[in-house]
């Protein structure tokens, strides 16, 4: 069986995003999309004169609709990550441009025939994730957008570091929006085969600062773009983890961006990713403190979105 993969946006994290599923050999085939046609013709001859120095190969195509019919996964990282330096670094900086390309993008998928996975990348995530889903007609489990599965990292990274751990050593979440309302569900993190919070207990010497480990995830994406003025290794290996899950019907839990139907929105919320986007949707036992801030996570989602919508309508007028 082919293993497809479209990638819709060939800035920064689409070209690191393609890139890694070339060097790796996780694909047969790869589509590449991108308005500005000499960039992206440029990234697939790159990419043709990489594959000399690599044990596997990929067969490459550019702006060609019809490739989409039999992607399993289409990658959206169109955007415009200049808009995010903002005083507050709202990604909702963002949706001015997303809102009127995700639409456009969405109806070629449907056009041509796209029933595989989508992996959302572009900003505001939560919020395009919802739009391409309802753009492309597909069921709510395929469309899936990488949310706080790159946050939740930064988490682990951190908390790691503060206790001499390898990353991949930590469990635990970061939850809700993908954006500045998202929040750590400490009650989630474990370390050393325990509960943070009562390892911390049971170690008094241990001093780390819950609120400033938090606030490090959550700002995270902004540090590296202060320094560099765009981000694109972290959220682009998340993106991939996703979309190998994906091909690989993995049926690994993952914090990702999925509807949830008693929040009434899409946001980050722990479920199990197969051939078939999300299969399963976990249930986790929340503090009470946390069930609160999901909740307010999930409202403001659905009133920034609503807000932009009715700015977007006035603006049209």
């Amino acid at each position: 069986m082919t293993r497809k993969v479209a990638v819709v946006g060939m800035g920064h994290v689409g070209a690191t995003v393609a890139h890694y599923l070339v060097s790796g050999g996780f694909v047969d085939d790869l589509v590449l999309f991108d308005t500005n046609e000499a960039k992206v013709n440029s990234d697939a001859l790159d990419l043709r004169d990489a594959m000399a120095n690599l044990p596997t190969h990929t067969n490459l195509f550019v702006n060609d609709w019809s490739q989409v019919a039999d992607c399993d996964v289409v990658v959206s990282a169109l955007g415009k990550s200049k808009l995010v330096d903002t005083p507050d670094h709202d990604r909702f900086a963002e949706f001015k441009f997303t809102r009127t390309q995700v639409p456009l993008v969405g109806k070629k998928l449907r056009e041509n025939g796209f029933h595989g996975n989508m992996v959302v990348i572009t900003n505001p995530c939560d919020v395009m994730t919802s739009m391409y889903q309802e753009a492309t007609g597909l069921p709510k489990n395929q469309v899936v957008g990488t949310g706080t599965l790159l946050d939740s990292a930064r988490m682990r990274a951190t908390v790691g570091e503060a206790l001499g751990l390898d990353s991949r050593s930590v469990v635990g979440y970061n939850l809700g929006e993908h954006g500045n309302s998202q929040f750590t569900a400490w009650s989630t993190v474990r370390v050393f085969g325990k509960p943070l919070l009562t390892y911390l207990k049971e170690n008094p010497e241990v001093k780390v600062d819950l609120d400033e480990m938090e606030e490090k995830a959550r700002q995270g994406g902004y540090t590296v773009y202060k320094g560099k003025k765009y981000t694109n290794y972290g959220v682009a290996t998340a993106a991939v983890r996703l979309t190998l899950a994906m091909l690989n019907d993995a049926m690994t839990e993952l914090p990702v961006s999925n509807y949830r139907e008693e929040l009434g929105t899409y946001l980050s919320y722990p479920a199990v990713v197969g051939r078939r986007g999300v299969v399963k949707q976990l249930q986790l036992n929340l503090t009470p403190e946390e069930q609160s801030k999901l909740e307010t996570t999930a409202n403001y989602i659905k009133e920034r979105l609503a807000k932009e919508r009715e700015r977007a309508a006035n603006e049209a007028e």
